[in-house]
């Protein structure tokens, strides 16, 4: 028998010619800027001393930002700014720890047992249902006007979205993992440390952030009323009397601490959950 060789044919005008490799397009986002969540604050500030500084805004109704900050140090000094703020950091803490932990039992009683789902989950979407600041009235009638029905109201407005999201991240665990888990015979405990915490973790860390973000949100509303102390009492004390720069600076203080919160928990998301390769890392 005689082999048979086949030979290809190449072209006259791509002989001698070394072939262009074809650059892969990239969809992904690209490499994360350092600080990149400051960059849009930093231009808005930019902006808004640019106006102000060319006169197009009225100083009556926005100070320009150079006259928020001296106001902002006068009342330091003063003592008035320092009580504010660590009342509203105390009031938002324990509204917040109190929501967080209601949040994550529920849906671990909801999502771990048919029982549970049937008892809480009906119950709270019918919760989130209703406006939580509606509350405001009958909690001060059942709690009285001082501090709990403010702590109430915040732990209410953060345990909705930390339940939501794990409850929905505990309902879409992959069903295999489950039977997986039944046929290496694990204990309840074993399934929950090895399956369900990890599967439930990403839904929990966005119900986080809603939390804290939910936790400004309440308080803002709720100093201002019956309050004595606290950022949204020195903001509706500046209304009465008219004093724009005093209200920018308790809504300066107010996304300072949402964002470096909402930072934080990115942080501990990233370090938790380094082991996912997702668009975000």
């Amino acid at each position: 028998m005689t082999a048979v060789t086949t030979t290809t044919a190449v072209p006259a005008a791509q002989a001698g010619e070394i072939p262009q490799v074809r650059r892969r397009r990239r969809l992904s986002p690209g490499r994360r800027l350092p600080a990149a969540r400051l960059i849009g604050p930093l231009v808005l500030l930019a902006l808004w001393a640019g106006a102000s500084a060319a006169h197009t805004l009225d100083t009556g109704a926005v100070p320009a930002p150079w006259t928020v900050l001296r106001t902002a140090g006068r009342l330091w000094s003063d003592g008035t700014l320092p009580t504010d703020v660590l009342t509203s950091l105390e009031r938002a803490g324990y509204g917040f720890a109190i929501g967080l932990v209601a949040g994550v039992l529920l849906a671990l009683a909801a999502g771990l047992s048919r029982t549970g789902e049937a008892l809480i989950d009906g119950t709270v979407q019918l919760n989130r249902a209703i406006p939580t600041l509606g509350l405001i009235p009958l909690f001060i009638l059942w709690l009285g006007i001082g501090e709990t029905f403010k702590v109430a109201i915040i732990a209410i407005v953060v345990y909705i979205p930390i339940y939501l999201n794990t409850h929905a991240a505990l309902s879409g665990i992959d069903s295999r993992y489950v039977e997986l888990a039944e046929v290496q015979g694990l204990t309840r405990l074993a399934f929950v440390r090895q399956i369900v915490v990890p599967g439930a973790l990403p839904g929990f860390f966005v119900g986080l952030r809603l939390g804290v973000t939910g936790s400004w949100l309440g308080l803002v509303v709720l100093e201002q009323i019956n309050a004595t102390s606290g950022l949204g009492y020195l903001m509706f004390q500046a209304q009465n009397y008219g004093q724009t720069d005093v209200i920018l600076v308790g809504l300066l203080i107010y996304g300072v601490f949402g964002l470096v919160s909402d930072s934080a928990v990115r942080l501990i998301e990233r370090r938790v959950l380094s082991w996912r390769r997702t668009l975000s890392s």
